[in-house]
């Protein structure tokens, strides 16, 4: 019997690109690296605990855009193309490093193996990466999440119908892909504000997660901290993140991903090898990009890119299974001493973005592997579950109101309204308004083909220039020119369907460009918005 529970929180989630316009779409690179270097390796992994027979349970959001994007036709060609294209990449490599440094020709054949395997399994799941992680969900190992529509920040969504619908249409888009009800939830940017309890219980989410201070500030006080949940006024329950087990993993500096015999992200052979000879596996434009054949590791903290050392493969796995065994030793010790003073098994919360574990963190999916098989196997204090688990255990908590909280720099909303974003807000809420009023206008009669239609389009519209993803781009200062034409472009259409839908004259043509385009909830009801 274990003396307490670590719940592992994987959010997976990338904003809506695809662009079937055009032949090539920089930022549709986005799904196609996080593809090879997350999802696929994490699938690798779960399959493999899976086939050893390893007990384990994780838990994994996968928001609508994303998991929209990975059964997308379109996508699912190019993504074929773009593992094509490492293929050659990978041959080329082989030959060009063939009379070189030798440890450099072991690496070449190395990624031309690893790619070769990730093809393998994809052409073995037959491209369907949801349905995989499905089946893993029906095997009992993975507990599958929903995430706000198009990850809309819910406490900057004022119009009530507008926040409602983020949640409605997560939870019917999850129903159509997973064939059963989401019992949880990750709240996009963990932003939590009043009342949002209320809309998760009316569409029958059992739970969701939270920053530390959203639970620690609740009122009253939650006797337990950190290590329980709490039940809102609505009867939700709140868990909240453990500071200690997360900065282990997610800080670059103080964490693992920081120690120098693992891969260094930045240096890739994208930017090192000369423009005429890199220019088929990079952008037709010649914006070089990263390819994935990264040869340097770390290193040390303050080493420039220019004098990285090798890296090595076998003793960067040998670091992943110390520091499994080290995050394992130190949630032992934790579990224990917390269940010496509590009067039930406390829970570990540790939440991560998805894409750290293989795309920021290249051993991550490894580190994962070693953690599942060591708490099978060596120690018997921790038991890896999940948060609908804990709630069977224990279905009586203490119940407080959640404070208004976010993750991110400053822990209240602070990256997502900011000077560099927060011009979207004015407009963004007058559409929120705007689609409310047209589906009232048009609640009572049955509106034509082409009406319904534009009415549904109209909403896929403030949907997704409701995304979180494009406030976070800008004040990150990325892709700051694509997000703002992103927001821009979405409201824009907004504006011609509603003077459309009012006038009583809508462009077929353009509609059915729109629909082709911008393709996301199929089923989307404009009514959802009442």
């Amino acid at each position: 019997m274990s003396r307490g529970y670590l719940v592992l929180v994987l959010h997976a989630h990338l904003p809506y690109v695809r662009h079937p316009e055009h032949r090539y779409f920089l930022e549709e690179n986005w799904l196609y690296e996080a593809i090879t270097a997350t999802y696929l390796p994490l699938l690798e992994v779960w399959q493999g605990l899976v086939r050893d027979g390893v007990p384990f349970r994780v838990t994994m959001s996968m928001s609508p855009p994303l998991v929209t994007m990975l059964r997308d036709d379109v996508l699912k060609l190019r993504y074929a193309g773009y593992l094509d294209r490492l293929q050659m990449l990978a041959n080329d490599e082989k030959r060009r490093t063939a009379a070189g440094d030798p440890r450099l020709h072991r690496l070449a054949w190395w990624y031309g193996e690893r790619f070769a395997r990730l093809k393998s399994l994809y052409d073995g799941i037959a491209g369907d990466i949801v349905g995989a992680y499905a089946r893993l969900q029906e095997q009992g190992v993975l507990d599958i999440i929903t995430v706000g529509a198009t990850h809309g920040y819910l406490p900057v969504i004022r119009q009530p119908e507008a926040r409602r619908a983020q949640i409605s249409v997560a939870v019917d888009d999850y129903r159509r892909h997973f064939g059963r009800m989401p019992r949880g939830i990750w709240l996009p940017e963990c932003g939590y504000t009043d009342g949002v309890d209320k809309l998760l219980a009316d569409h029958g989410l059992r739970y969701f997660f939270m920053d530390a201070h959203g639970i620690l500030n609740a009122r009253p006080r939650p006797p337990l901290g950190l290590y329980a949940p709490v039940f809102t006024p609505s009867g939700v329950a709140a868990f909240g993140r453990d500071l200690e087990s997360s900065k282990q993993v997610w800080s670059a500096n103080e964490g693992y991903p920081g120690d120098g015999a693992y891969r260094d992200f930045y240096r890739d052979v994208g930017f090192d090898r000369p423009l005429d000879e890199i220019a088929p596996y990079i952008h037709p434009d010649g914006i070089r990009l990263h390819t994935g054949f990264k040869y340097y590791r770390v290193t040390g903290p303050n080493v420039d890119l220019a004098h990285k050392d090798i890296y090595d493969p076998d003793v960067a796995r040998e670091r992943a299974a110390m520091h499994a065994g080290n995050f394992m030793f130190n949630r032992e010790k934790q579990i224990e001493h917390l269940a010496a003073q509590m009067d039930r098994k406390p829970v570990v919360i540790s939440p991560y973005d998805a894409e750290l574990f293989g795309h920021w963190w290249f051993e991550g999916p490894m580190f994962l592997d070693f953690l599942a098989r060591k708490i099978a196997y060596d120690q018997h204090s921790v038991e890896l579950g999940g948060a609908s688990d804990y709630l069977e255990q224990f279905p009586v908590n203490a119940q407080a109101e959640p404070s208004p909280s976010s993750w991110g720099d400053g822990g209240y909303s602070a990256v997502w309204i900011d000077g560099s974003n927060d011009w979207i807000y004015r407009h963004v809420h007058r559409a929120e308004a705007r689609m409310h009023e047209l589906a009232v206008q048009h609640r009572d009669g049955t509106p034509d083909d082409l009406r319904r239609r534009a009415l549904n389009q109209a909403g896929r519209e403030l949907l997704l220039a409701q995304s979180s993803d494009w406030a976070f781009i800008m004040k990150t200062a990325t892709a700051v020119r694509y997000a703002c034409d992103r927001v821009k472009a979405h409201l824009a259409r907004f504006r011609r369907l509603d003077r459309e839908i009012s006038a009583g004259h809508i462009d077929q043509g353009w509609l059915g460009d729109l629909e082709w385009r911008d393709n996301i909830f199929p089923h989307v009801d404009y009514r959802a918005w009442l």
